[in-house]
């Protein structure tokens, strides 16, 4: 393996992709540092230096995606999640809209419009969201932060704020589409796993502080280390097999005449992914659960600040946490995949599932395997996602630790991983070196005769 990573800088076209792609990876860091314009960066850090932080909620998991840089108050403050958020809605809207629906079956043409209308919403969603976190800086709601952090107040502020802010985000999205087309792997999850790992220093200095004694005593002891390092080998482990994992449901091919030419048949077959939804349903889940949090929590009433505590981290919220993610499950597979038109499509082609009807038998049969499918995917997404909370109730281990073993950190580093890994491989294989799974050698003419 190590001898494959050496041979990536022998390609001089895979060398030059991996450079272009750090480079731009350093001006994403870059873009998260730089605070915004009339804000007092030095005030804001001492406050949540002294606050420990906020690294839970809605707020938090935004945080997390932008790499700290909300807490920061910087030009990247929104990273790219009005990006992510505009995908989003155009991928569900895709599934209810005519007009999107047919311009997704039109090929490179129809995704170059959805790709254009895509940015277009994701400028409306800079602006929106730019211009409430403007407003809470000035009234000081945003994070608590005291109203005197703003230096320069007054009505230039907000759109200072809009035009800072939203450039930096529409930066960020320009710098992912930039990895994608001359880079290596793909530019928008490589921005946000970069910003997910930029908090490990952080995370191994509080492991540290837990591990230092105070008085003869520390918080966290030999064996706890031990079980963290386990844990977090098993868990890595059970990501990527999920992850990996597919069903293959086998097609057979029949003969068939394309125009004056004779298509051989055969058994080929069609994988059926696991955890089809990747992250989303974690996503999904926590950014709805975090609104009654919210709400609660500005309601002047014990009770309501006692509810609020429960949607915190409480036995009830890994409850409700648990469901809505199974929910979420299917609700993606159910807009996303469409077991009727791959049914339609296999029929026009002349294939078929053996011992399956084609048509409509072909599609319940695909949905029932899928059905099948989600639900051990989901159970494995639950599992995940509640791990940091258990980590951080049970071992007292910090969020900003536990985070690294479950949820969507997890996640989204190791699949990003996975993909980056499997494009570098490509280019190893094309030009006749071994991949990561063997020794890596340049195979010779003489050795392949």
């Amino acid at each position: 393996m190590l001898s494959a990573f050496v041979n990536t800088f022998k390609i001089t076209e895979l060398r030059q992709r991996i450079l272009f792609t750090l480079g731009l990876v350093f001006i994403c860091r870059l873009i998260a540092a730089v605070p915004l314009p009339g804000v007092d960066a030095v005030a804001i850090r001492h406050y949540f230096d002294a606050q420990g932080g906020a690294d839970s909620g809605l707020m938090g998991m935004f945080n997390l995606f932008s790499g700290g840089a909300l807490l920061k108050c910087s030009i990247g403050s929104l990273g790219i999640m009005p990006y992510i958020s505009a995908s989003i809605i155009l991928q569900l809207m895709t599934a209810v809209v005519p007009h999107l629906e047919k311009l997704a079956r039109e090929g490179d043409v129809g995704r170059q419009r959805i790709t254009q209308y895509t940015r277009y919403l994701t400028v409306i969603l800079c602006a929106v969201q730019a211009f409430a976190m403007g407003t809470a800086l000035i009234s000081g709601r945003y994070f608590g932060l005291p109203a005197e952090v703003v230096r320069v107040g007054g009505v230039l502020f907000i759109p200072m704020t809009v035009l800072a802010i939203a450039t930096g985000s529409l930066l960020l999205m320009w710098i992912g589409e930039q990895i994608t087309d001359r880079g290596i792997g793909n530019g928008i999850s490589i921005i946000i796993t970069v910003n997910i790992v930029s908090r490990l220093p952080m995370a191994i200095k509080a492991l540290g502080d837990k591990l230092t004694p105070v008085d003869g005593v520390a918080e966290i002891g030999v064996f706890h280390l031990v079980l963290l390092t386990a844990l977090i080998f098993f868990v890595i482990l059970g990501v990527v097999a999920v992850t990996q994992a597919q069903q293959k449901v086998p097609v057979q091919y029949a003969k068939r005449m394309v125009g004056r030419k004779m298509m051989q048949g055969g058994t080929q077959h069609l994988p059926l992914r696991v955890n089809y939804s990747g992250v989303m349903p974690i996503i999904f889940a926590s950014a709805i659960l975090a609104i009654p949090a919210k709400i609660f929590s500005m309601l002047p009433y014990q009770w309501a600040h006692q509810m609020a505590g429960n949607f915190r981290g409480s036995g009830w919220y890994l409850f409700w946490f648990g469901l809505m993610i199974l929910f979420f499950s299917y609700f993606w597979v159910a807009t996303q995949f469409n077991p009727i038109q791959i049914a339609d499509n296999l029929k026009k082609q002349g294939g078929y599932v053996p011992g399956i009807r084609p048509g409509r038998p072909t599609a319940e049969y695909l949905d029932r395997t899928m059905t099948r499918l989600t639900l051990a995917g989901a159970v494995f997404l639950t599992a995940i996602a509640v791990m940091p909370n258990i980590l951080t109730r049970q071992l007292n281990i910090p969020w900003i630790v536990a985070s690294f073993f479950g949820g969507t950190s997890l996640l989204i580093i190791v699949g990003v991983m996975l993909d980056t890994m499997r494009q570098i491989e490509s280019h190893l294989l094309m030009r006749h070196y071994d991949g990561f799974l063997k020794k890596g050698k340049l195979r010779s003419g003489r050795s392949r005769r």
